[in-house]
């Protein structure tokens, strides 16, 4: 094999006082080789992201380095100067963000946020900058390019933000790129479109690539080798081959049988179960307008129709901007539809109005996909649970028993309501919503992206609460998912969305197996890892 380009040997970053372990990583090793991609997998706290932050020099204040070193060109990046680092870093080591919506400056239009990265290390004329900055776009995929240089973040899709990102990345033609979860955000046609442009550019330019993620189709799809994390340390390591077919330490095998995918299992009956949610001929366009540009409509959702019974979870899968989300709004009443009715059981739900409609809330709630952001930060635990009732009569100490009960039905200790939403984990604080979400006994449960941001093992464990919560209280759920993995463990029946529209639903099993329309079959077709199947019996 090639020399190594990064090394890090035996690198150990102690954690404050107080925290749940002593150190953040303990005695790591590993290697990074020109034109090689490897993927650093494991659970949230495995330390992964830690492991870049220490590459890129941005470790947080708390956590220190206490033994090892990390080598580049001659020199031990723990030691370095920041004068060093400023010249270094985008220059020869660059790094793509999880969230590009959070690392891109939102005043900034993107081809100056580009062409800062020459101006920062005095590189090229400002006519070879403007030539540069339209060369790096070509080469990320990006089309208009005099309207993507002109536009600020919020005015580009998710996939386009990334590209950007990616366009930055690669400014100074770095030897090394860190990729710290750069597509978990993405729907699944979008992640696809930009593992192939990394691995593109990396063989192009010959660069290494340390990939951050907790995802083991991404891992398939792009890594050459592959190091497991637990709790601060290395498990395993290997070529992908060997991991994904042949893993041999017990943490490894877990993660694995916890990843989405294979046969879906077998549904229950409810065809005789009363109807809880029907939607018929739904239709949403929002319309905007500001100082700089000509209006705009854009038809989000068009005629849709569907229905869910009590114990059945329709799923509604699509790429981001097919209206699953608003579907979801629609059917909640956070907005309301143009045209269409909603109905939740026989109350039309669509034209309820003021304290008949404040009552009527009670009987569809929803799991939201950020916990961390939905949760108050101010009320504990116990509080936020209880409010909704509260809220609707229920005598407060009545409500509290309740919150106790309901921490116990999720899996958490009741004692929980006592603590705030940061001392949880992120598995934690989606089951505190799922809690609230039931708090008021609903009939109907809006799921959406309910564990995208959540590791395999801890996203599995949600899944299989939210099926045992349906069976035992006969819930009706709309789960919105861009993951087809997700959707097929979760779903008796999905609907395919494209452009506002439904495009194909079916039962599960015979849309994954038989899938009828084309827009169906491009998204499995790009599922990360289906070319790749993972043991499934470990």
């Amino acid at each position: 094999m090639a020399e190594a380009v990064l090394t890090i040997e035996r690198l150990t970053l102690a954690l404050p006082a107080g925290a749940d372990r002593a150190s953040a990583v303990e005695d790591l090793s590993l290697a990074l080789y020109r034109r090689q991609i490897l993927c650093v997998v494991g659970e949230s706290g495995s330390g992964k992201s830690v492991c870049a932050a220490a590459v890129m020099g941005l470790l947080p204040k708390a956590i220190r380095p206490v033994a090892g070193a990390i080598h580049f060109e001659g020199r031990d990046l723990l030691n370095l100067p920041a004068v060093e680092w400023r010249t270094l870093r985008g220059r020869r080591i660059a790094m793509i963000f999880q969230e590009p919506m959070t690392a891109l400056n939102p005043v900034i239009r993107i081809g100056d946020q580009i062409m800062e990265a020459f101006e920062a290390h005095g590189q090229f004329t400002p006519t070879e900058r403007h030539a540069r900055l339209r060369a790096l776009l070509e080469e990320v995929g990006m089309r208009d390019l005099e309207r993507i240089i002109r536009s600020y973040p919020h005015q580009l899709s998710g996939g386009q933000r990334q590209r950007a990102m990616i366009a930055m990345a690669l400014a100074l033609e770095p030897s090394i790129l860190v990729a710290d979860e750069p597509t978990t955000a993405l729907d699944v046609t979008t992640q696809a479109q930009i593992l192939r442009l990394i691995r593109d550019i990396q063989q192009r330019r010959g660069m290494a690539v340390l990939f951050i993620t907790h995802d083991f189709g991404v891992v398939a799809d792009i890594a050459d080798r592959v190091a497991v994390m637990e709790k601060g340390r290395v498990v395993e390591q290997g070529s992908v081959a060997d991991v994904l077919e042949r893993p041999q330490h017990p943490y490894t095998r877990r993660l694995l049988a916890a990843v989405p995918g294979g046969t879906p299992p077998a549904r229950a009956e409810v065809e005789d179960e009363p109807i809880a949610c029907a939607a018929n001929g739904l239709a949403k366009t929002y319309r905007g307008n500001d100082w700089f540009s000509s209006p705009t409509e854009v038809a989000a959702v068009k005629n849709v129709t569907f229905e869910i019974r009590r114990g059945e979870t329709l799923g509604l899968v699509g790429e981001s901007g097919s209206g699953k989300s608003t579907i979801g709004r629609l059917v909640m009443r956070l907005t309301d539809a143009d045209a269409g009715v909603v109905r939740i059981g026989e109350l039309d739900f669509s034209e309820a109005r003021g304290a008949r409609l404040r009552d009527a809330r009670k009987h569809v709630q929803m799991v939201f996909q950020d916990p961390f952001a939905s949760l108050n930060p101010r009320r504990r635990v116990g509080q936020i649970i209880a409010d909704g009732p509260i809220a609707h009569g229920v005598p407060k100490a009545q409500a509290y028993a309740r919150a106790e009960e309901l921490l116990t039905l999720v899996g958490l200790d009741p004692r929980a309501g006592r603590r705030f939403p940061h001392e949880f984990s992120g598995g934690q604080r989606q089951r505190i919503g799922i809690a609230r979400a039931l708090a008021l006994d609903p009939e109907v449960l809006v799921a959406d992206e309910p564990v995208s941001a959540l590791d395999v093992s801890v996203q599995a464990q949600v899944l299989a609460l939210l099926e045992t919560l349906k069976a035992r209280l006969r819930l009706a759920v709309l789960f919105i998912t861009h993951d087809l993995n997700v959707a097929a463990q979760v779903c008796d029946r999905i609907a395919v969305m494209r452009l506002g529209e439904i495009v194909e639903i079916r039962p599960t099993a015979d849309l994954l197996n038989r899938p009828e329309h084309p827009y169906t079959q491009a998204l499995l077709a790009a599922i990360p890892g289906r070319q790749r199947r993972m043991p499934k019996s470990l």
